[in-house]
């Protein structure tokens, strides 16, 4: 099925938000850049937040199911998984367009925890890190909520050391940190 002239909007909107910033990126820029007048996005969104929360919408489902499929060919077992997330991000990270993570950017534009923006970029996070817990939950690890947090913190620090091109392959790095977390910490007793 086509998508709707509303869905191509959103789809170049991501785009244009991603690469320019949410702030920075005034409806004049959108409207040039997707090709879309100014008219016609306000027929479709009321407001720019309303669009950027449909964008933030879009990139969380499809980088999430992204992520989770790139995440399940890397791994075949829950601990595997784990370790596997930072595959999965070096493999983002070495992407063309690759400018760092939507929904950290959003927070740190969006920075009122009651702004709808902030809450559905935080929103995107605590799904990660519910994964992540259900992944250690089935490995068997006597704190899934540490084990998650961790991998979490991990795979955070890689994002940023990447945009800031800080250290050699940071998804590599992060990767090892997590294997020896996970080699020490303890297992749930049968």
């Amino acid at each position: 099925m086509r998508p709707s002239k509303k869905d191509e909007l959103v789809r170049k909107a991501l785009d244009v938000f991603y690469r320019h910033g949410f702030h920075a990126s005034g409806m004049d820029l959108v409207a040039k850049e997707t090709g879309v007048s100014k008219t016609a996005i306000y027929n479709h969104f009321r407001t720019k937040d309303d669009l950027i929360l449909a964008v933030i919408k879009l990139r969380d489902e499809e980088f999430r199911a992204w992520m989770v499929s790139r995440i399940e060919t890397y791994g075949e077992t829950p601990e595997e998984r784990l370790l596997a997330v930072f595959d999965a991000h070096a493999e983002w990270f070495a992407q063309k367009g690759f400018f760092g993570c939507l929904f950290v950017k959003a927070c740190a534009e969006f920075q009122d925890p009651a702004h709808p923006v902030h809450q559905q970029s935080c929103a995107h996070q605590a799904q990660g890190i519910a994964y992540y817990h259900s992944l250690a939950v089935a490995a068997g690890f006597a704190d899934p909520d540490e084990i998650a947090r961790t991998i979490w913190f991990l795979a955070q620090g890689a994002i940023v050391a990447a945009v800031m091109a800080a250290i050699d392959n940071p998804a590599a790095s992060a990767r090892v940190a997590a294997a020896k977390m996970l080699a020490c910490a303890e297992r749930r007793s049968v």
